[in-house]
């Protein structure tokens, strides 16, 4: 009897112990669902129970908090783009090109309009016609607050026409060439305002290949402010650009981008995501999709800083005309045991010579088949050109050419002059 009593005790205790569990598991359940509903098990349950039972967060659900990391840096990229997009917009602007069209269709037919890398005629524009109108645009960037504006030389080529600009806000200002720089394919214009928004310039030899850009641009003449967003594709590109008409030009040392570049987004600034000028935009290839290349910005800020203090751009001048070698030039050239360098050698024209009469380089005793290998000890490579090397001196300084001439090395002094 006593034994019985004792079992019946064991069994109820069992009994009441297993409802108390049963109920706490099922509050826990419940519980659990409940949170997982309402989402709060994504950012801190689901971490926590991993890290109690040595579950691997890599293998959790979509609320890991791996995935809330990629959200949130997703978010914070392009609140920074859209900052950078708010920021510097008003500081954009379109640049528009008015010509007589009886002075241009006589004197080059019926809107043979150079559309060199960007530019293009006026959608609007007639075949043939007579008065002042507007026949192309591009973009450009104000850089001083009273009212100093970059953009490229060839969206403001023509001598005789009349330049305007338009802000973002719709305010038109005539505007002034104060300066055009073959060299960079660049141009600054004036306009009479003042406390105007400007771009900081930021430092282009600090880019990244990878790194996040963002375009501006007057994108076809007719979109004004057009944002494009990419990444830089690669440094240091060597482009030789042209337009239909068989101009061409080289452009050293080009960032590439596959930011979209579109017809009018000439002159328009490239940046980073401080919003910070990295690059003018220039060119874009036309055999491919998303190429498009721009000036890095330390090669214009000289061109600024002249004008601002000399009023006209001062480049120095050498005196020479070259090839780049490379290893594929130099083995047509018959030059074996040398692959960089400047070669010296005359123009297609037999005007074009090699050396031009009376400049430092004919001072200096340079002679057409001479190789200029290096520039105050800088190694002149394709790469890195003769020109790009010479533009980051000014005239009267003194320089030092390590020469390859007629099978031995030999050293040369020049000064420079202003280039005409």
């Amino acid at each position: 009897m006593i034994m019985q009593r004792t079992i019946t005790q064991s069994i109820q205790r069992t009994i009441v112990a297993s409802v108390i569990i049963s109920t706490i598991v099922g509050g826990l359940v419940g519980g659990l669902a409940g949170v997982v509903v309402s989402g709060w098990s994504q950012q801190r349950l689901w971490p926590a129970l991993a890290r109690t039972f040595g579950i691997h967060t890599q293998d959790m659900t979509p609320g890991s908090s791996r995935d809330a990391d990629t959200r949130e840096q997703t978010v914070m990229e392009s609140s920074a783009a859209i900052d950078v997009v708010r920021d510097a917009s008003p500081a954009v602007v379109s640049v528009i090109v008015t010509q007589d069209l009886s002075a241009l269709y006589s004197r080059t037919g019926p809107f043979s309009f150079d559309d060199f890398f960007f530019g293009f005629p006026h959608s609007d524009s007639p075949s043939s016609g007579s008065g002042k109108q507007e026949v192309a645009g591009g973009t450009g960037f104000i850089v001083t607050t009273d009212g100093m504006i970059l953009t490229n030389r060839h969206v403001v080529d023509q001598e005789d026409a009349e330049y305007s600009v338009v802000l973002s806000d719709g305010e038109r200002y005539e505007a002034v060439v104060l300066a055009r720089d073959d060299l960079n394919d660049i141009a600054i214009l004036k306009v009479e305002a003042d406390n105007l928004p400007v771009l900081d310039l930021g430092d282009s030899d600090t880019i990244q290949i990878g790194q996040t850009v963002i375009a501006i641009g007057n994108s076809l003449g007719e979109f004004s402010n057009t944002v494009t967003k990419g990444v830089v594709s690669g440094i240091n590109r060597r482009v030789v650009a042209g337009d239909s008409a068989g101009f061409s030009e080289v452009i050293e040392e080009a960032i590439q981008t596959d930011a979209a570049i579109n017809p009018g987004n000439s002159g328009g600034p490239l940046l980073d995501l401080f919003g910070k000028v990295i690059g003018v935009n220039t060119a874009v290839s036309r055999e491919g999709q998303l190429i498009g290349f721009a000036i890095p910005i330390n090669a214009v800020k000289n061109s600024i800083s002249s004008v601002q203090e000399h009023g006209r751009i001062v480049r120095p001048f050498l005196g020479v005309r070259y090839i780049l070698l490379n290893e594929k030039i130099a083995e047509a050239n018959g030059i074996s045991d040398i692959t960089s360098g400047a070669l010296v050698v005359r123009g297609e024209e037999r005007t074009d010579l090699a050396v031009v009469p009376g400049s430092p380089a004919d001072k200096a005793g340079l002679v057409e088949n001479d190789i200029i290998l290096e520039v105050n000890g800088e190694k002149i490579t394709y790469e890195r050109g003769l020109a790009r090397v010479i533009a980051e001196y000014a005239p009267q300084d003194t320089i030092k050419m390590l020469v390859y001439h007629r099978g031995e090395e030999l050293m040369y002094q020049a000064v420079l002059d202003e280039r005409e």
